[in-house]
């Protein structure tokens, strides 16, 4: 049967803050793919083997080991390992500041505000989607020792309250690992698809989903096989990783107040305290107490008992973080807790009774003679409901043919209007795909240029919101201010990706932009990832490896040819053209071989020293193709009377 199911295969993935799952369909019932291990979970762990001593005479290429054997580095050498990384993903340097101080993590020197940061890892440097993309190769192979069979498509879960640099961060992810994404599902609606196969189809159900490091509240209404968001909220820094760090914290001042040993000195022995701490927590979801007894540096023994009660009393802040996003997104769907049918438990942290105590008193589930709904395994229903989408999508069963997923976007989306506040285009909570469309206009006389800011978030002023994108639209017939007329659409995806145009009605010319998220990597950056991410370990990569190497190198070599030509050149420093002729050179030397790690090399020495220049050409391309596109015919008078639209800053304002 797997034989014939194996073609045209699209698998289900859960990447998760802790552990991480691929699952698919056997027949109308979805289930989770073990690993070779045999284990359902995949640790979100990615680690750097040692370095052997002495080092080979040939030089030492690193290996990269994910899950289990990941994690067993952790204590031995911590610094040579990284997880947690979904916390990362598409935030900017400042923003991730307070993570860095919880985790011993560092940022690579060459890290800049406003780039994707790049985490150093012993020898070599990653981005967040790169570590992440090791995570989606390891449940890709796996999935493909299951079928038998290359798996090339996924559907991958994503917190609700994602925004779209994290989204497209995740995507970027699943490119590099050689995945054809087709839609990114909220992991609260995967929950809900998971029960939804063998539950009533009716009803208003509330998924409660408490992770390793998010935290979603997802009311869905059930009808007919049609899963429809109503509301979502949720925290996407609040989750399993913050009790951790509690007790992590408690040991580590006790550690240094009774044993005179700061351990944050001792990366290694952090980590086993963390895996102690961990171990607790877990055993406190079943037992009155759990024990620590670590042997620390300096021989001396830590032990500790902690009380279940202690417990709770320590963690309730945290658990009372997600009452807020609840009630929130009750009154956003316009509903009591009594009108809520089902409440369904996602995600490991939910096996902490303080948290069901907590949803029962939320949603009133005992004074109903309810009760939330945990008889599928919290860690795994996320990604069955992800195996789901999927078959869904490959239309391959009849038990999933007439479901329907209706999501929505968890933040407003609007452009900042003169004075600075937010014009919301797309309001919360709007299902998805969704579009809208506003008018704006100019705010001074003889306005020709006007400046588009796009922003998320629910603030009333820009600047308090998440920036997008900024674009400029240019050539406005020279008007006084409020006669041009501006439609600005926005299009959201089923990813929740958005795409924006601005239009002239009168000309009919327009501008447009596919938001690439502050965060988020450039095409340029991501396919060069690709290139250099499969593993070299890998046989039946090999050949595609070398196709892909000499295409790359082709492409970059042809690009450079005409180099020269480019206004950009001219901008370029005699070093820096040097570098870049050396670099060619050597790469039309090499692109012959029959080495894919040697074209692979001489491409990446040729794409840095033309990182430069690439900048240069990008911000050219851009500008020449919104002066292609901009109004430079003389204005005519409105044909019809309009209410008067939102009034844009000048580009030169901005």
């Amino acid at each position: 049967m797997k034989e014939q199911m194996a073609e045209g295969r699209v698998v289900g993935i859960d990447l998760g803050t802790t552990n991480s799952l691929v699952a698919t369909m056997e027949g109308d019932t979805p289930m989770v793919i073990p690993g070779a291990d045999g284990s359902n979970l995949v640790p979100s762990v990615v680690a750097l083997d040692p370095i052997p001593d002495p080092v080979p005479a040939g030089g030492y290429r690193p290996t990269v080991t994910v899950g289990n054997s990941a994690r067993k580095a952790l204590i031995q050498t911590p610094e040579r390992v990284i997880y947690s990384v979904k916390r990362l993903m598409g935030r900017g340097l400042e923003e991730i500041q307070e993570e860095l101080k919880l985790f011993p993590f560092r940022l690579a020197g060459d890290s800049e505000a406003g780039e994707v940061p790049r985490i150093q890892l012993g020898e070599l440097r990653f981005t967040p989607p790169e570590i992440s993309a090791y995570i989606l190769r390891q449940l890709k192979r796996n999935a493909e020792r299951f079928f038998g069979a290359p798996v090339m498509q996924a559907v991958i879960t994503v917190p609700a309250y994602f925004n779209d640099a994290q989204r497209q961060a995740t995507k970027d992810a699943g490119r590099m690992a050689g995945l054809e994404v087709l839609r990114l599902v909220n992991e609260p609606t995967a929950a809900a698809l998971a029960y939804g196969l063998d539950r009533a189809k009716t009803g208003t159900i509330a998924i409660y989903d408490l992770g390793g490091g998010t935290f979603d509240i997802s009311i869905l209404k059930l009808s007919d096989g049609i899963f429809e968001v109503q509301s979502t909220n949720g925290d996407t820094h609040l989750g399993g990783d913050d009790i951790d760090n509690l007790l992590l914290a408690i040991a580590l001042n006790e550690i240094h107040a009774e044993h005179g040993i700061d351990l944050r000195q001792h990366p290694g022995a952090v980590q086993a305290v963390r895996k102690a701490a961990i171990e607790a927590k877990i055993k406190l979801s079943t037992e009155s107490a759990a024990h620590f007894d670590i042997e620390l540096p300096n021989g001396d023994r830590y032990q500790r008992e902690i009380s279940r009660a202690g417990f709770e009393m320590l963690i309730d802040p945290v658990l009372k973080r997600t009452a807020g996003p609840c009630k929130q997104a009750l009154a956003d769907a316009g509903l009591t807790p009594e009108q809520i049918d089902e409440v369904v438990l996602v995600g490991g942290s939910t096996r902490i009774p303080a948290v069901r105590q907590l949803v029962d008193e939320l949603f009133h589930l005992t004074a109903r003679g309810k009760r939330p709904h945990t008889e599928l395994n919290p860690d795994e229903v996320v990604a069955l409901g992800a195996a789901v989408q999927a078959n869904i999508l490959a239309g391959s069963s009849k038990s999933t043919e007439e479901m329907l997923l209706l999501d929505v976007t968890p933040l407003s989306l609007g452009i900042e209007a003169l004075g600075g506040t937010v014009a919301r285009i797309i309001q919360r909570n709007s299902t998805i795909p969704a579009s809208a469309t506003e008018h704006f206009t100019t705010g001074v006389d003889g306005q020709t240029n006007v400046a588009i800011h796009v922003v998320q978030g629910e603030r009333e002023l820009a600047a308090d919101c998440r920036s997008l994108a900024r674009f400029d639209l240019k050539g406005i017939p020279p008007m006084n201010a409020g006669l041009p007329r501006i439609e600005v659409k926005f299009l959201i995806d089923a990813d929740g990706i958005l795409r924006v145009t601005a239009r002239e009605q009168r000309s009919g010319k327009a501008a447009q932009i596919e938001v690439k998220p502050t965060y988020g990597l450039t095409d340029e950056q991501v396919e060069s990832m690709i290139l250099d991410s499969f593993d070299n370990a890998e046989a039946d990569f090999a050949k595609r490896l070398l196709i892909e190497a000499r295409s790359e190198a082709e492409t970059i070599l042809a690009a450079v040819e005409r180099a020269p030509s480019s206004p950009a050149w001219n901008q370029l420093t005699g070093d820096e053209k040097t570098a870049i002729n050396l670099a060619s050179d050597y790469l039309n030397k090499v692109k012959l071989s029959e080495n894919a790690a040697a074209i692979r090399e001489a491409t990446l020495i040729l794409d840095h020293a033309t990182r430069r220049f690439a900048e240069l050409m990008m911000e050219a391309a851009v500008s020449s193709a919104l002066r292609g596109k901009t109004m430079n015919a003389a204005g005519e008078e409105l044909a019809e009377t309009v209410t008067a639209p939102h009034a844009m800053a000048p580009a030169e304002f901005k």
